[in-house]
């Protein structure tokens, strides 16, 4: 199942207009918080899909019930790009585990490989997880992600959410993961020669902490 913000007006088409602004991109606070927010919208719309049960609740004047959480997620994060992005579901998700890894390119002449080099987390088994990157290009950091979080257990619920998305990432994803509801704020037009999506917004990482040598 696939899911887009962007298909219907709400205030989630403004964060991600001024996220791929040009001019606006030039302040990276302002960047980094409208990751988060959009963040916090799909950590909402994840969170509709989450189990609940009934839980009694005593306030000053009475019992009343209120439907809550059975268990929180698990979020996990690609480093260094999907920390404000993380953030924003963290702000919702506040009792979740949190898992880490770094993943990373090797270009060659012909092809575009992903290492896996840094991997911290809670144990997934059984649990639902939410995989956050900001950016889905080719899906193939996600793919690797996930196979190699694997050795902590095996979730019984897998969440995939991006700020962008392109039709091949997508189509990869659906292909090798097709257990996972994809989440997006908007499905971009193409993959460049480079593998960078179009028109997408840029280098998330660099336009949040500043360019890397």
């Amino acid at each position: 199942m696939i899911h887009i913000l962007n298909q219907e007006p709400s205030v989630a088409n403004h964060f991600i207009a001024e996220l791929r602004d040009i001019n606006i991109q030039k302040d990276s606070l302002r960047f980094r918080r409208n990751m988060e927010r959009l963040g916090e919208i799909l950590a909402y719309k994840i969170s509709t899909q989450l189990t609940y049960a009934p839980k009694q609740i005593r306030t000053s004047l009475a019992l009343t019930e209120e439907q809550v959480l059975t268990d929180f997620p698990v979020l996990a994060t690609v480093l260094r790009a999907g920390l404000p992005f993380h953030q924003g579901f963290l702000n919702y998700f506040d009792q979740a585990g949190c898992a880490f890894v770094a993943a990373y390119r090797l270009e060659a002449d012909t092809e575009i490989n992903v290492n896996v080099d840094y991997l911290a987390a809670p144990s997934l088994e059984g649990k639902v997880l939410i995989l956050v990157d900001p950016m889905l290009a080719t899906g193939n950091s996600l793919v690797h992600t996930y196979k190699a979080m694997l050795r902590f257990g095996v979730p019984r619920q897998v969440h995939i959410a991006s700020v962008i998305g392109s039709p091949e990432g997508v189509s990869h994803i659906q292909k090798e993961l097709p257990q996972a509801n994809l989440w997006l704020g908007a499905l971009d037009e193409k993959l460049n020669a480079n593998a960078y999506i179009v028109p997408g917004l840029g280098d998330a990482g660099d336009l949040a902490f500043g360019y890397k040598l």
